[in-house]
């Protein structure tokens, strides 16, 4: 960070930095499952009889040195596999707003994968609910505000998406909007334009990843079809 002479020399390092930790902030981008650290998964590991593919703490943050997208998600849903009761999802995020909290974020809007956790035979319920009232309490013990949105995987079908808004129906109160992730490979935006054509019908807002692996074309009509 290059400053002009006169604040570099009124501000030392030390203070600059309690000065930018210090300023308010909004995390409009966080994948709440991808926010897990190591020590956490251990832990909720052990509270719930899952085995990890990873001999120890110190092993998973070695694997954090992915070299591609693919890579990543493979920790990403190793990781979320440790999540199976509303506690789990709970302190998932709470952890989170502690440390966006210590950052100086007032604002945080967190995307969730249901699917990931419905596929394994975790309630939709039991994932809402856990996540909505870690936003609630951030509220009013940690001062920041927050919003959910729901992502689909695209690496699943749309006919699996359109079920899984409908899952998410009746808990409508707690997310604002929808979004798009997981694998890009072979899996175009307009594959998803019926779900998203429906999600637009109820007023949700719209977002999705696109460009991450695929081609420009996958941008274009993420903004042409899908908006």
């Amino acid at each position: 960070m290059n400053l002009p002479a006169s604040v570099d020399a009124a501000l030392s390092r030390p203070r600059l930095h309690t000065l930018l930790r210090a300023m308010p902030k909004a995390e409009l981008h966080i994948h709440i499952e991808g926010s897990l650290e190591p020590e956490l998964i251990f832990q909720l590991a052990q509270r719930n009889g899952v085995t990890l593919p990873y001999a120890s703490v110190e092993a998973l943050r070695a694997a954090y040195a992915f070299t591609d997208l693919q890579t990543f998600l493979d920790i990403y849903y190793a990781g979320a596999s440790v999540l199976l009761h509303e506690q789990d999802f709970f302190d998932m995020a709470y952890a989170y707003f502690e440390r966006a909290a210590a950052d100086g974020v007032v604002h945080a809007e967190l995307f969730f994968d249901p699917q990931t956790h419905t596929e394994r035979g975790v309630t939709m319920n039991t994932v809402v609910h856990g996540l909505a009232r870690a936003c609630s309490q951030a509220q009013t013990e940690l001062g920041i505000s927050a919003a959910l949105i729901l992502c689909f995987l695209r690496h699943l079908s749309e006919d699996a998406a359109l079920a899984t808004l409908e899952q998410a129906l009746p808990l409508r109160e707690h997310f604002i909007g929808v979004g798009l992730d997981s694998s890009e490979r072979g899996h175009p935006p307009e594959k998803f334009a019926r779900v998203f054509a429906r999600c637009r019908e109820l007023g949700l807002h719209l977002v999705a990843h696109a460009g991450e692996e695929g081609p420009p074309e996958f941008i274009w009509n993420a903004l042409d079809v899908l908006k």
